[in-house]
C-alpha cells in the first residue's frame, strides 16, 4: 500500500484502520502508530492533511468498553505527541522557515493558509497557539509561523502544552463517552465526515471572508 493510499484509508475509515492495528500489532503497540501520526500532523509543516481530530475520536472509542486501549494512557501519550510535534514545528520554522517559505515548494503553505495563521497569531498572540489546535491545516502551520516570527519559546511552550492537552482531551473523551452510542455506531462514517466538516468550517469561513475583503478593497 502506498503512503497516499494509507492516508486516504485512514481518513476514510479510522475505525477499521485502528482495528487492523490492534489485530496485527496487539493493543499495547497501537499507541505507536497513533503517536507517530499525531506527532507528524502537528510537527511537520508539509503534513497538515492527516486526520488528527477523527483519529483521536476513534481511538477514544477503542478505549471504552474493553476496546483494547486505555483512556489515561491514550490521553497522556497523544498529548505528548501533540506537544512535541508543535515544538518540532516551531524550531523548523525558527531555523529554516524563511528559506522554506521563499522557496515556494511546499504546497501546504498556500498564501491563504499562511495569512490566516498569521492573522490569528497577530490578533490573539500566545492564545492563538491554543486556538489553532482546533483548526485543521492551520494547527500545522501556526507553530511553524510562530517559529518564523521568533515567538518567545518559553511562553510558546506553555500555551503549546495547554492547547495540546485540551485538544487531545476534547476529541478522545468525545469518542470515549459518546462513540459507542448506537446511533453513532450505526452512522459512524457520517459522524467522521461531520467532525471533519465542523473542524474545517472556521478555516473555510476565514478564507471566504478574506477573499471577499480582498475584492472589496480592490473596488
Amino acid at each position: 500500500m502506498s503512503l497516499i493510499s494509507f492516508f486516504a484509508q485512514l481518513l476514510r475509515d479510522p475505525r477499521g484502520q485502528i482495528a487492523v492495528w490492534i489485530g496485527t500489532l496487539g493493543a499495547a503497540w497501537v499507541y505507536a502508530p497513533l503517536f507517530l501520526i499525531i506527532f507528524v500532523e502537528t510537527g511537520i509543516v508539509v503534513m497538515p492533511f492527516l486526520p488528527g481530530d477523527s483519529l483521536l475520536f476513534t481511538a477514544g472509542i477503542f478505549a471504552a468498553d474493553g476496546g483494547g486501549l486505555n483512556i489515561l494512557v491514550l490521553v497522556l501519550l497523544m498529548s505528548a505527541a501533540a506537544i512535541l510535534g508543535n515544538t518540532s514545528n516551531y524550531w523548523i520554522g525558527r531555523k529554516l522557515g524563511g528559506a522554506i517559505i521563499s522557496s515556494g515548494k511546499i504546497k501546504a503553505l498556500t498564501p491563504e493558509r499562511v495569512q490566516r495563521s498569521q492573522n490569528l497569531l497577530d490578533r490573539y498572540g500566545m492564545l492563538a497557539v491554543v486556538l489553532t489546535r482546533f483548526l485543521p491545516f492551520i494547527r500545522t502551520i501556526a507553530p511553524f509561523l510562530a517559529g518564523v516570527g521568533q515567538m518567545h519559546f518559553g511562553k510558546f511552550s506553555l500555551f503549546n502544552a495547554i492547547g495540546g492537552v485540551a485538544w487531545v482531551l476534547l476529541f478522545s473523551l468525545l469518542g470515549y463517552f459518546f462513540g459507542n452510542i448506537p446511533v453513532v455506531q450505526s452512522h459512524f462514517e457520517l459522524v467522521i465526515v461531520a467532525i471533519l466538516l465542523l473542524s474545517l468550517l472556521p478555516t473555510i469561513i476565514g478564507v471566504i471572508r478574506a477573499r471577499f475583503k480582498k475584492k472589496a478593497d480592490k473596488c
